[in-house]
């Protein structure tokens, strides 16, 4: 485990669900931070609509917060790489994050400069032999929208430089600060066994959230998708760069 002194935060995020999306590269530059590269695979660009759960969730690793720990999330995130001492580092860049409790919504504003809003949030998962069905959901504007996936079968380790490898082995967060800096975080976790996805997708009003351009992308079907299992995390503090 790292030195208790450099966590931020430490959780287990369990039952992710990823919907993949292939977008042109044009509408992400926008939000690439400063120091990073916008990242792609087999020459694709992804987003990625995830939800999971937050489960025994501790500031500083230590400290439990009262009615703080058990939560969901769904966020829009996009990937990206940066170079450092030599070392390649493929990170992900959120453009909106949801989680039902406004505490935690204004510390990660305040903290990483994330782009949090606080909206009541539901979840549902149903595992047997034959495999797992998941879904997040929010409620927005009045209308509730939802995150949903089913997979078939056990969950098993990415092959080898597979999309899901890398859409799931993420290890650094880049947040855009409003002086133009950019914040770089690390994220720990083991690699995730997964499950691919034969039925997922998004239905709801994207576009009150993320506007136009991604509700679009949104409303048609992912181009993959997958159910991962999760582990114990780990969210170190985080530097300007």
């Amino acid at each position: 485990m790292t030195n208790s002194s450099k966590i931020f935060l430490s959780a287990k995020w369990l039952d992710l669900v990823f919907l993949n999306y292939a977008v042109e590269p044009e509408s992400l530059r926008p939000f690439v931070p400063a120091g990073t590269a916008l990242d792609s695979f087999d020459g694709k660009t992804y987003v990625s609509l995830v939800g999971f759960r937050f489960c025994e969730t501790k500031l500083r690793g230590k400290v439990t917060v009262p009615f703080h720990s058990e939560f969901e999330e769904a966020n829009l995130r996009f990937y990206v790489r940066r170079e450092s001492d030599g070392e390649l580092r493929r990170g992900v860049v959120f453009i909106k994050e949801i989680v039902p409790k406004p505490a935690i919504a204004l510390a990660a504003r305040l903290i990483y400069g994330e782009n949090y809003v606080s909206l009541p949030m539901n979840h549902k998962i149903s595992i047997s032999e034959a495999g797992i069905d998941a879904e997040y959901s929010w409620k927005h504007n009045g209308a509730w929208s939802r995150i949903h996936a089913r997979a078939y079968g056990a969950a098993n380790m990415p092959v080898e430089g597979s999309l899901e490898q890398y859409i799931t082995e993420h290890y650094w967060g880049y947040s855009r600060q409003n002086s133009g800096r950019t914040i770089e975080y690390r994220v720990t976790h083991i690699p995730w066994s997964v499950r691919h996805a034969s039925k997922a997708g998004f239905e709801g009003d994207a576009s009150g959230l993320y506007g136009d351009e991604f509700a679009a992308v949104l409303s048609r079907q992912p181009d993959s998708a997958q159910i991962a299992s999760g582990s114990p995390i780990e969210v170190l503090t985080g530097s300007t760069i």
